[in-house]
C-alpha cells in the first residue's frame, strides 16, 4: 500500500455518481422492464473508463471504478451470492429503525420521500420512476459467485491502462454490514454472520489476487451502537461488535494487512446525526481489524472535532489513517485552505507519512442514493487535491 512519503496522497471512499446511461438502465430494471445486456455492458465499460480518467485528471492518487457495476454498496451481493432473495420496497414503504426518527419525525418523512430521486439525472425513464430500495433476505446457503466481479475487475483494469495513478482499490461490504439483510435460513445469527464471512473471503481474496487493494465498507458497525442505545449498554454493544470484528478478521485470513483498507462512517444520509456514537467509544474496535489503512469520517460537522481523539490513540504499527477531508452530505465545496488545516491537525498527531487525504463516505452509495450533483462531486475532489498540495507544502517545507 502506497504511503505519503514525500507528499500527502489523496483518495476517496469508492462510490461516485454513475453516468446517465447506466442510471437509465437501472431505472428500466427497477420498473420491471428488460434491458439490452450487450448494450448495458458497453455503457458500463465506457462509464468506468471515463470515471477513472476523471479521477486521474482531478489528481486523485488512489482511485476506484466508482462502483459503477453495482446496485449499491450492500445490494450488489444479490448478483454475486447465492442464497439471497430480492425484497424491493417502494420508497414510501421504506423506514429506518433510527432513534432520531421520533424526535425528527416530520423531517424524516419528507427526507425519505425524495432520498432516492433527488439528484437523479434527466433520463427518458425518470418520470416513471417513483423510488425503490433494493434489499435482500437470506433464504438459502450463502456461496460466492465470481462472474460479475470478474467483469468489474476487467473493466477497471482496462480503464487503468490509460491513466497514471499511484494505486487502485475495490470497495466491498464487510460481514457486519451485510448481516443487516434478514436471515431465515441459518439457525442462529452468529452462524449466519460467519457464513457470510466465509463467502466474502472469496471476494476479498479475488480482488487482492487481481492486484488491487480491497476496501471493506462497514457503516453498520458504528450505526448499530445508536440502534441499540434504547435497551443495551455500551458494554453489551462492544461484546456484540467484537464478534463482528472477529468475523471480519476471519474473512481476511491469509490476506496481507497492507492490501486492506477498512472504512466506517455513521451513515451517509444528510440527517441530524444527533445520536451518533462518539468515535472515542468505538475506535478501539475499529483498530482491531487487520487492515493497513483506516478510513474514518472526519469532515461531517457532527464528527469534525474528533481529530483530537488521536492525541490519546495510537495507530497500529505501520498503519495509515485516511480521515475524511470533504463531506459527502453537503453541496458546499470545502475550501482547499480548510482541507490543508485539517490535514495539518492530523499530521501533528499521527505523522505525515501515516496520513492520506480521503472523503467521509461515498457520493452515491447505491445507484439511486446520489448524495450530491456530480458537478459538485468533482469540484470537491479537485478541492481535496489542492488542499493536500497546500498541506504538503507546509508539512515538507517545499512545493509538493
Amino acid at each position: 500500500m502506497k504511503r505519503s512519503t514525500d507528499r500527502i496522497l489523496t483518495t476517496h471512499v469508492g462510490s461516485l455518481v454513475r453516468t446517465p446511461e447506466i442510471i437509465e438502465a437501472m431505472i428500466t430494471r427497477a420498473n420491471g422492464k428488460p434491458v439490452d445486456e450487450a448494450d448495458y455492458a458497453r455503457k458500463l465499460r465506457t462509464g468506468v473508463a471515463e470515471v477513472v480518467r476523471r479521477q486521474a485528471a482531478a489528481g486523485i492518487d488512489v482511485v476506484s471504478d466508482g462502483e459503477f457495476g453495482k446496485l449499491g454498496w450492500v445490494p450488489y451481493v444479490g448478483e454475486r451470492f447465492t442464497g439471497f432473495t430480492p425484497l424491493r420496497f417502494p420508497l414510501e414503504e421504506y423506514t429506518r429503525a433510527l432513534p432520531e426518527q421520533e424526535r425528527f419525525g416530520d423531517f424524516y418523512r419528507q427526507y425519505t420521500s425524495f432520498e432516492c430521486t433527488l439528484w437523479l439525472p434527466e433520463v427518458p425513464s425518470k418520470a416513471s420512476y417513483k423510488g425503490t430500495m433494493d434489499l435482500f433476505a437470506c433464504t438459502g446457503p450463502v456461496q460466492y459467485q465470481a462472474k460479475v466481479l470478474e467483469r468489474d475487475l476487467a473493466n477497471f483494469r482496462n480503464a487503468l491502462q490509460s491513466v497514471k495513478v499511484e494505486e487502485a482499490f475495490v470497495p466491498v461490504v464487510a460481514p457486519c454490514s451485510l448481516e443487516m439483510f434478514p436471515n431465515s435460513h441459518y439457525k442462529t445469527q452468529e452462524e449466519y454472520l460467519f457464513a457470510l464471512a466465509d463467502a466474502l473471503h472469496a471476494e476479498y481474496r479475488a480482488i487482492v489476487d487481481a492486484g488491487f487493494i480491497v476496501q471493506l465498507d462497514d457503516a453498520i458497525l458504528p450505526m448499530r451502537a445508536y440502534m441499540m442505545q434504547a435497551n443495551k449498554s455500551m458494554k453489551e454493544y462492544h461484546a456484540w461488535a467484537q464478534v463482528r470484528i472477529d468475523a471480519l478478521n476471519q474473512a481476511l485470513q491469509g490476506i496481507p494487512r497492507d492490501k486492506v483498507r477498512y472504512h466506517i462512517c455513521w451513515g451517509s444520509q444528510n440527517v441530524p446525526h444527533t445520536t451518533d456514537v462518539p468515535l472515542a467509544q468505538i475506535v478501539d474496535l475499529i483498530l482491531k481489524v487487520n487492515a493497513g489503512a483506516y478510513l474514518i469520517e472526519a469532515a461531517n460537522p457532527r464528527h469534525e472535532h474528533e481529530w483530537q481523539v488521536w492525541k490519546d490513540v495510537k495507530l497500529p504499527e505501520g498503519a495509515i489513517l485516511v480521515p475524511g477531508m470533504i463531506c459527502h452530505s453537503t453541496n458546499v465545496v470545502e475550501h482547499p485552505e480548510l482541507i490543508a488545516l485539517r490535514l495539518q491537525n492530523f499530521a501533528g498527531l499521527v505523522g505525515r507519512e501515516n496520513l492520506m487525504a480521503g472523503t467521509d463516505c461515498g457520493f452515491s452509495q447505491d445507484w439511486n442514493l446520489i448524495r450530491m450533483h456530480p458537478q459538485v462531486q468533482w469540484a470537491k475532489l479537485e478541492s481535496l487535491v489542492e488542499g493536500a498540495r497546500l498541506a504538503s507544502r507546509k508539512l515538507w517545507g517545499r512545493a509538493a
